[in-house]
């Protein structure tokens, strides 16, 4: 594995393990998820809070063993992400529906999709899987694609699967698969008025 997948950033207070471990690698082994990994992955995301209990998202899945459903949400995405996503073992596409059963719109609908998501990837890192959110893809392409309802809309694309090597790997690509430094606590935590940091800190 390379170096750059096993390193740890400093965290400026203690947080779990699993939160400082996770990351977004961009080069992936093609080694499978196990199917059993890959449904407690998505379990942890039932268990997610939303907005008066929703639970807005769902979860659009291709495994690269089923090569015709893997190349259709493979063309989902942008030649970017798609250089690098063809590798990994699986790939999602997250959705939120917008409105409450009411009919009343769900503000909160992607920010409790992305919660979803956040326990969806940190259960990936907890087994050793990582999970790469992609904002480049074709949310229009995903909705004719798949037949999504106008209520909802495609959120995000996500590959998942275990951490590669990068000897051997493109040089762009090696500068993708980099952890990327965090914000401190005062750049964005503030309290009394906006960008006064919280006295703790």
């Amino acid at each position: 594995m390379a170096d750059t997948a096993t390193q740890h950033l400093k965290a400026e207070h203690p947080v779990l393990d699993v939160i400082r471990n996770r990351w977004s690698p961009a080069i992936y082994s093609p080694q499978p998820v196990e199917p059993e990994k890959l449904l407690s992955i998505l379990e942890a995301a039932r268990w997610a809070p939303s907005s008066y209990n929703a639970q807005p998202w769902s979860f659009l899945v291709a495994r690269k063993e089923e090569a015709e459903e893997f190349a259709r949400m493979l063309s989902c995405l942008v030649p970017g992400n798609a250089a690098w996503a063809q590798h990994v073992p699986v790939l999602m596409i997250s959705v939120a529906k917008l409105q409450f059963d009411n009919g009343n719109t769900n503000r909160h609908a992607l920010h409790d999709t992305g919660i979803a998501t956040g326990f969806l990837m940190l259960q990936a890192a907890e087994l050793g899987i990582l999970a790469h959110g992609m904002a480049g893809f074709d949310a229009a392409k995903a909705r004719e694609l798949y037949a999504i309802p106008e209520s909802h809309e495609a959120v995000a694309a996500i590959g998942l699967g275990y951490p590669g090597d990068e000897q051997g790997a493109p040089e762009e690509l090696r500068k993708r698969n980099q952890r990327r430094p965090r914000r401190t606590l005062e750049q964005f935590v503030f309290a009394g008025r906006w960008g006064q940091p919280l006295r703790l800190l």
